[in-house]
C-alpha cells in the first residue's frame, strides 16, 4: 500500500526536535519558525512534557468517556482559571475541525437555525460543516456544499449586521486573526459591533481560536485584544503540544443534554496529561508573556529590514505575516534548503511565522539574519 498523495512535501525528513530547533535524518539542524503549523506551543521535546506523558502512559493511556476521568476535571479547572473563562464549560475532542463541528452543532441545537456567517478567506477545517464554513471551493466537495454558509468581508460591520437582521442566522464564526487567510486581523470596532448584533438577533458567536489562540497572540485568546466575550470558543493545535486534541469552551448559558455531543477518543487520559503539562509550562516559563514580548521584538526587527521585497508586516505575538512582492516560495524554499529555517505560508506571497512560544530574542535575531540572506 502507498500513501494517498495529497501533500506536496519538502525533501526533508525531520527526526528530532528540541525547543525551537529540529534535525533531519542527516543531522542537519533547522530553526523552526513554523511550529508544525502552530501546534508546538511549549517547544519540541520539553522535559516536563515528556515526563508527564511517560508517567501517564505507564499507568493508563486510554479509557472511554463512560467513566469518571479526573484529569478532564483538572484540565477544565486549570484552563478556565488561566484563560479567564472559569464559568464556561469544556467539551474535549481530537482536532480543530471537530471543535468547530461541535460548536456549530451546539449553536444549531440551541436556536434551531441552519445558516452560518463566515469570513471571506476563512479556514475552519476540513470536515463537513467546518469545511463548508471555509472559504475555499477547491476543498469543499459537492456533498459538503449544502448552502448553509454566507461569506462576508472581515471588518465590514454593516454587511454582517444586514445579514444578522434577517433573523435566520444560527451562528457567526470568525478567526480574530486569520491564519490561512494571511494574518488579517479583526478590529475592535468590528468585533464589538458584531458581538452586539449577534446578541440582538439571537445568533451564536463562535471565535475560532484554533490557530490564533492558546497564547500565540500574546494574550491567551486573540479575541481578548478586542474586548469581546464569545458564546463559544474553539481550541486545538497548541493545546497539547502535538498530541491530537481539541476543545470547545461553552458559555454557561448553554445547558448540556445527555447524548447531545459525543466522542470516542476525545479527552482521553493521555491527551489530558499532555494538555496539563502544557499549562504547567505556560505558567512556569511565562510563555504567553514571552509570545507578546518576543513577537513585538521580531516584528519590529522585520520592519527594519531594508528590502523592496517586503511590502507589509503584521500580526500579534508570535503569529506574524510578511507580505512579499514575489511568490512566497522564492523566499521560503531557500530559507529551508540553504538557510535551514522553516516558516509557513499563506496565499501566494505571504510568509507566515508560527514558532513555538518559547522562541527567544536570540533565535529571533538568528531568523532575521537568515531571512536577510534569502531576500
Amino acid at each position: 500500500m502507498k500513501l494517498f498523495d495529497v501533500y506536496p512535501l519538502f525533501d526533508v525528513n525531520i527526526v528530532k526536535g528540541q525547543g525551537c530547533k529540529v534535525w533531519d535524518d542527516k543531522g542537519q539542524e533547522y530553526l523552526d519558525l513554523y511550529g508544525g503549523h502552530a501546534v508546538i506551543s511549549i517547544g519540541h521535546s520539553h522535559p516536563h512534557y515528556i515526563e508527564k506523558i511517560t508517567e501517564q502512559v505507564s499507568k493508563l493511556g486510554f479509557y472511554s468517556n463512560s467513566v469518571i476521568n479526573k484529569l478532564q476535571v483538572e484540565l477544565a479547572e486549570r484552563l478556565g482559571s488561566i484563560c479567564g473563562y472559569d464559568d464556561y464549560q469544556l467539551f474535549l475532542i481530537n482536532s480543530g475541525a471537530e471543535a468547530n463541528e461541535n460548536a456549530l452543532k451546539l449553536a444549531s441545537f440551541t436556536n434551531g437555525r441552519k445558516r452560518v456567517l463566515s469570513c471571506q478567506k476563512a479556514f475552519h477545517g476540513r470536515t463537513s460543516l467546518a469545511v463548508e464554513a471555509t472559504d475555499n471551493p477547491k476543498i469543499i466537495a459537492p456533498i459538503n456544499n449544502n448552502g448553509h454558509v454566507t461569506y462576508l468581508p472581515l471588518n465590514d460591520l454593516p454587511a454582517w449586521e444586514a445579514e444578522l437582521a434577517k433573523g435566520d442566522v444560527c451562528a457567526v464564526i470568525i478567526e480574530c486573526i486569520q491564519g490561512v487567510g494571511g494574518i488579517q486581523m479583526a478590529t475592535a470596532e468590528f468585533a464589538q459591533g458584531l458581538a452586539k448584533a449577534c446578541k440582538q438577533h439571537g445568533a451564536v458567536l463562535v471565535c475560532d481560536e484554533i490557530q490564533c489562540g492558546y497564547g500565540r497572540s500574546g494574550r491567551f485568546f486573540a479575541h481578548q485584544w478586542l474586548g469581546i466575550k464569545p458564546d463559544i470558543i474553539t481550541v486545538a493545535k497548541g493545546i497539547a503540544n502535538g498530541f491530537p486534541m481539541g476543545g470547545v469552551l461553552i458559555s454557561p448559558e448553554f445547558k448540556p443534554v445527555y447524548g447531545q455531543l459525543g466522542t470516542t477518543f476525545g479527552g482521553n487520559h493521555l491527551a489530558c496529561a499532555a494538555a496539563l503539562a502544557v499549562l504547567d509550562v505556560f505558567e512556569q516559563e511565562q510563555l504567553v508573556e514571552n509570545a507578546r514580548e518576543t513577537g513585538d521584538y521580531l516584528m519590529g526587527e522585520i520592519k527594519k529590514i531594508d528590502s523592496p521585497k517586503i511590502k507589509d508586516v503584521r500580526g500579534r505575538g508570535l503569529m506574524i505575516g510578511i507580505d512579499l512582492d514575489c511568490p512566497h516560495k522564492d523566499v521560503r524554499q531557500p530559507l529551508i534548503y540553504e538557510q535551514h529555517c522553516f516558516t509557513g505560508c499563506a496565499g501566494t506571497n505571504i510568509l507566515r511565522l508560527l514558532p513555538p512560544l518559547c522562541l527567544s530574542k536570540a533565535e529571533a535575531d538568528e531568523f532575521i539574519n537568515r531571512l536577510k540572506k534569502c531576500l
